[in-house]
Formats: structure tokens, sequence, C-alpha cells
């Protein structure tokens, strides 16, 4: 993912202002591409035929620009041109074990992008729009695996997003209630870590015996460092 300048601010909106725990807010262009780059699943929340829908789906950022695959918010897009929609990215990194229920809680990082996305047509940049959401996902695969065809590319329903409209909330650290009351209760509190990561490739049954993983996908699924929302 090709990253802005570091320090850039995004601007603060209506719908990005942080009126609820706005220490854990952050408008900060470097925390919303660290939180983009460290997953490849979002929540695309749009209204279709006066339905609101929240629909999980694969993503790719590259520079100011959110690509995604996206058929659902196309035809609400056809439906009502203009409309606004929200991505959602969420990691979540811990659960937050007070001495009370009432101050448990979790660590995370989430990014929300609001906008009206944009159908991708020309077949360039659907190309590289493509090529970006399958890098994300699987770093190598795109010159690995066949490239789309023409029939494949017009069956496919790509939308670009600007990340010009964003905001971030992240919470790390343990819970907040050490120095208070119930600090004195003896009970323990602390953070219960969560680690998402790949295991053991499982080949197709169809393969030869003798057909080995690609090296970018071997190596991914024996390493620690390369989880998913590292």
């Amino acid at each position: 993912m090709t990253s802005p300048s570091t320090g850039r601010a995004l601007p603060e909106t209506e719908r990005t202002r942080h009126r609820r725990l706005r220490e854990q807010g952050s408008l900060d262009r470097a925390a919303l591409d660290a939180v983009l780059a460290a997953g490849f699943l979002c929540h695309l929340g749009v209204v279709v035929d006066g339905t609101p829908m929240v629909v999980p789906t694969v993503y790719g950022a590259d520079g100011g620009t959110l690509y995604f695959h996206g058929s659902v918010a196309s035809r609400s897009l056809v439906a009502s041109p203009g409309a606004t929609v929200c991505v959602t990215v969420t990691h979540v990194d811990g659960l937050v074990l007070a001495r009370s229920v009432f101050e448990h809680g979790v660590n995370y990082r989430s990014a929300m992008v609001y906008g009206t996305p944009r159908p991708v047509t020309d077949p360039e940049e659907k190309l590289a729009g493509l090529r970006c959401l399958t890098e994300q996902a699987a770093p190598g695969q795109w010159d690995y695996a066949r490239r789309p065809s023409r029939k494949e590319l017009a069956a496919t329903a790509l939308l670009a997003l600007s990340l010009d409209e964003a905001s971030v909330k992240i919470r790390t650290g343990p819970p907040d209630d050490g120095d208070g009351a119930d600090a004195e209760l003896g009970l323990w509190a602390g953070v219960l870590p969560l680690h998402t990561a790949w295991g053991p490739l499982e080949p197709d049954p169809a393969l030869p015996a003798d057909l080995a993983p690609p090296a970018h996908l071997a190596d991914r699924a024996a390493s620690p460092a390369g989880r998913p929302g590292a």
C-alpha cells in the first residue's frame, strides 16, 4: 500500500468527529494507513431498496483510494446515485478484563471511511484495483495465478472510495480501574491478548501429489509475522 506523508491530518467532519471516548480517537492519516494495511476484510454499510445492509467484503488500499468488491453497493448506486456508504475495518487485539464488569473493554484498532463510491469501469484501473485487493490479502499471488479475462473483468463489480473522510479509534493498555476503589477488591485484572495466525496450507485434493506450494504462500503459512491483523 502506498502511504501518504507521515503526520498528515484527516479533515474533521460531522461524521468523523469523535464524540465518545475522544482519547481513543485519531484523525492522523498515518494511523488510518496502518489500520487498513493490517487487514483485508471490511464491512460495507449501504442502503439497498430502503433497507440498511452491512456486508463483509475484501478490500485493498492504495494511496488515497480504497478498492473493494461491491455488487450490493453497485445496485444501490444505480438506484440512488450519490448515496453515501460507510466502510469499517476492525482488528481485535485483546479483552480488557477489569475488576468490575462495568470497566471491561476491548483493545482494538478500528477505522471508519465515509463517502460516495464510484464504480471502476476503466479496464486498466479495474486490473490495478483487483491487483491491490489480491496483494493485500496474499502478497505475491497476483503474479502467480492467472489474471482475470475480459469476460471475468466485465462480470466483476469493483468500487473505489476516497479516503478523504475517515477516522480511527485505537485502544491499548490495561484496565482503567487500577487506581480506583475496586483496586482494593483483591481481584485479578489485566488483558487477555488475541492473536490471529495463518495455519498450515491445505492443498486442493485435485492437485498432483508432487506439486509444491509457491514460496510466498509457504513462507507466510510458516511465519507468525505473517498473521493477519499484525
